[in-house]
């Protein structure tokens, strides 16, 4: 069978075992032909298909992110496709394979940061998760973490206590204020209780 008879759809199927079957074959087997064939495939006249593959490269993205890789920009050229689940499939894929290749990923943060505020919260969250990754590397990590408080401060309270907790281990002396801030400052918009309570004791783990 080939690639694309070996996905979900193809197979009849509408969960995504399949998917993730071949992901794990394809990865495996280090089969960069199968990666790029998904690729191609993103741009099938077939919307299942679309699906399918974006689904299947985040798997592999997830488990070897070095087959990804070399596919950034064109993972990054979906991220204002007119179909939202390549969109978020695309950002998703991205931040699993973001640390292969950060210049990349950094030189397209505008495009990046512009499919976040109109995308869904998968969008978002995936978002968020590039830009810890770049906050991680000096030479990125003061407009990377701009743009990181500025997610902290209009993100829905929902996800707010998530992305304080992923964010801890970036938080460092120059940067620790203005987090501590940003998070202070939306405690009293969190009407859960437990909610609130993560992001108390996120800002306690930075003031020790």
């Amino acid at each position: 069978m080939s690639i694309i008879e070996q996905l979900a759809s193809s197979l009849g199927r509408r969960d995504e075992v399949p998917n993730q079957e071949l992901a794990q074959q394809i990865v495996a087997n280090g089969d960069q032909k199968a990666v790029a064939i998904l690729v191609e495939n993103l741009h099938h006249k077939n919307k299942d298909i679309q699906s399918d593959c974006i689904k299947t490269l985040d798997e592999i993205g997830k488990l070897n992110p070095k087959l990804v890789a070399p596919h950034i920009e064109a993972l990054l050229a979906l991220l204002d496709h007119k179909n939202n689940r390549l969109q978020w499939g695309a950002m998703t894929a991205l931040n699993a394979v973001a640390n292969e290749n950060l210049k990349a990923v950094y030189q397209a943060l505008p495009k990046i940061i512009a499919c976040a505020d109109k995308g869904s919260v998968i969008t978002n969250d995936n978002c968020v998760g590039i830009l810890i990754k770049l906050c991680a590397v000096p030479t990125y990590a003061d407009d990377a973490f701009a743009l990181l408080n500025e997610r902290l401060l209009k993100c829905p309270t929902n996800q707010l206590p998530m992305y304080a907790e992923n964010a801890l281990p970036i938080i460092n002396q120059q940067n620790k204020s203005i987090f501590v801030s940003t998070l202070t400052a939306r405690l009293p918009e969190i009407e859960k209780d437990s909610k609130r309570l993560r992001v108390e004791k996120a800002i306690k783990k930075i003031n020790k």
